[in-house]
């Protein structure tokens, strides 16, 4: 026998013509909301036999003071500033944190949610992992009535609140300066395009080449996101060098090796080809040529997702008008493009 779908506020507010967080205030009694809406809202509710999820309830009323974070990688300078940003605004809310790492593993990430909801922390900030691909595990969160944040890699088959750097204008933003400092053959390193934030950075990329007249090269599109994947790619790299003049890459671990390459194979950085990366960590002022690249922002990132989280744990209502809240990144010029034109 099958199992009678169970009636949600979605469906009220969708039967109603009115949005799933008006009939969550309706049903709470809120002030803001008419009492002929809260009369229609609960004669539906009451027709329909509209119950809400137990689990959910029972998680709401009991508070653990704690936030979970589900990040792909602790090591990684622009999250542990994200990181930096969300325990500082936590402690200052009298919340504490747990970290659970999924080194890019869907797999990991999974068990890293099922050990924080048996731990009962009373929100997540999570920023998935490159092989995230189905979203149960990502959907239980909400279903349990427990809120979620979204940061920098968000999923985006579960609606939820969003916190990110604009990836497309940062992108768009080091390409562009690239082209200011005299570049008209400019290749990208770029990440895989099952995630949202790999493929805004080409778009950005692309936007700004179109924007100047110049061409889209296919062949100058490699895909190599770390300093592995670039000694991967290495051969393809040196093979088309030659008829660069300009390199724009996903992060600044992978223009950092890919500086090193092509120092390695006699090319002048950023006498024959200059490079800028994404994110700004301390790396980038400690190789030779300093690297050009762009700020995320992430400790002002981890502190807005954890501010945008804690809201929703205080108003004990999980978000239905979901928000998405950007950073634009910032433009650091140094050595590696101080081309003289």
């Amino acid at each position: 026998m099958l199992k009678q779908h169970q009636i949600t506020i979605k469906d009220i507010a969708r039967a109603l013509g009115i949005s799933p967080s008006t009939v969550s205030r309706a049903l709470k009694d809120h002030p803001d909301i008419s009492e002929e809406t809260k009369a229609a809202v609960r004669r539906l509710a009451n027709n329909v036999n509209y119950r809400p999820n137990a689990l959910a309830v029972s998680l709401r009323q009991t508070h653990t003071n704690t936030i979970g974070i589900v990040i792909p990688e602790i090591v990684h300078h622009f999250f542990s500033t994200v990181i930096a940003g969300i325990d500082d605004e936590a402690f200052d809310r009298g919340y504490s944190t747990m970290i659970c790492q999924t080194n890019e593993q869907q797999t990991r990430e999974k068990m890293a949610v099922q050990t924080l909801l048996d731990k009962r922390v009373d929100g997540f900030l999570i920023s998935i992992s490159k092989q995230t691909e189905d979203a149960s595990h990502l959907r239980a969160i909400l279903n349990n009535g427990i809120p979620l944040v979204f940061f920098d890699r968000i999923c985006e088959q579960v609606e939820s609140m969003r916190v990110t750097a604009d990836d497309f204008e940062g992108a768009r933003i080091a390409t562009h300066h690239l082209i200011g400092c005299g570049c008209r053959r400019i290749a990208i390193l770029r990440g895989d395009d099952r995630l949202l934030i790999s493929r805004q950075r080409r778009d950005g990329y692309i936007t700004a080449l179109r924007e100047k007249g110049l061409e889209v090269v296919p062949e100058f599109d490699l895909e190599a996101d770390s300093p592995e994947a670039v000694a991967a790619i290495q051969d393809r790299l040196i093979t088309i060098a030659a008829e660069l003049d300009g390199l724009f890459a996903i992060n600044d671990n992978t223009a950092i090796a890919a500086i090193k390459i092509l120092q390695k194979n006699g090319y002048r950085v950023p006498d024959d080809i200059c490079v800028i990366g994404f994110g700004d960590g301390p790396s980038a002022e400690l190789v030779s040529p300093t690297l050009s690249t762009v700020e995320q922002k992430g400790y002002e990132i981890g502190r807005e997702a954890c501010r945008m989280l804690l809201e929703q744990i205080k108003s004990e209502v999980v978000a239905v008008d979901f928000e998405t809240r950007i950073f634009t990144p910032t433009l650091h010029a140094r050595e590696s493009t101080a081309r003289r034109i």
